[in-house]
C-alpha cells in the first residue's frame, strides 16, 4: 500500500497513465471505466439484502457497502478526488434507482451486458495501445481508473486534486 500523500496519489496517476497513451485507448477507457462502474454497482445492488437492512433505507445494499469501503480509500489518496467520486457515485445511483424501476428486464441483467461490452471495450483498447492493463500488474489500479478519469476533469476545471 502506497502512504497517503499528494505525491502517492499522483505516483499512481502517473503510474497508471504509462499504460494509457495512445488516444483511442483514451476514449475507449473515458467510456468503458465509467460504464463498468455503473455495472458493478448495479450488479452489487441486485443482491439481495435482509428486510431489516432494506426497511432501514432503499439505499442501504451492498453497492453501498462497497462504495463506502471504497470511500475510505479515496479519501486515503485524496479527500478531493473522494469528495468527485461521492458526486459519481450519487449519480450513478441516481440513475440505477431508474433502471430499477424503469427497465423492461432486471438490472442484474442490463448491467451485466454493460459489464461485459465495456471489458471486451477495455481489452480493445490495451491491445490497440500495446500495453497490458495496469491491474494485472496491481489489483489497486482497479481502483485509480476511475481516479484517473475525474483527475482531468479537476484538472480542466483548474481544481487541485491533491
Amino acid at each position: 500500500m502506497y502512504p497517503a500523500s499528494s505525491s502517492a496519489v499522483q505516483s499512481l496517476l502517473d503510474e497508471y497513465g504509462e499504460s494509457h497513451q495512445n488516444p483511442t485507448n483514451k476514449l475507449v477507457h473515458w467510456i468503458c471505466v465509467p460504464l463498468i462502474m455503473f455495472s458493478i454497482l448495479g450488479l452489487l445492488w441486485s443482491v439481495p439484502v435482509p428486510h431489516t437492512i432494506r426497511d432501514i433505507s432503499p439505499w442501504l445494499n451492498w453497492a453501498t457497502l462497497v462504495m463506502v469501503l471504497a470511500l475510505a480509500y479515496y479519501v486515503r489518496l485524496s479527500g478531493r478526488l473522494a469528495v468527485g467520486m461521492i458526486l459519481v457515485w450519487g449519480l450513478m445511483a441516481a440513475i440505477l434507482r431508474l433502471v430499477a424501476a424503469e427497465a423492461p428486464l432486471p438490472m442484474w441483467a442490463i448491467c451485466l451486458l454493460i459489464f461485459v461490452l465495456a471489458w471486451i471495450g477495455q481489452f480493445w483498447g490495451h491491445k490497440v495501445e500495446g500495453k497490458k492493463p495496469s491491474f494485472l500488474k496491481d489489483l489497486q489500479f482497479l481502483l485509480i481508473g476511475p481516479l484517473w478519469l475525474l483527475h482531468f476533469i479537476y484538472r480542466q476545471l483548474g481544481w487541485r486534486y491533491s
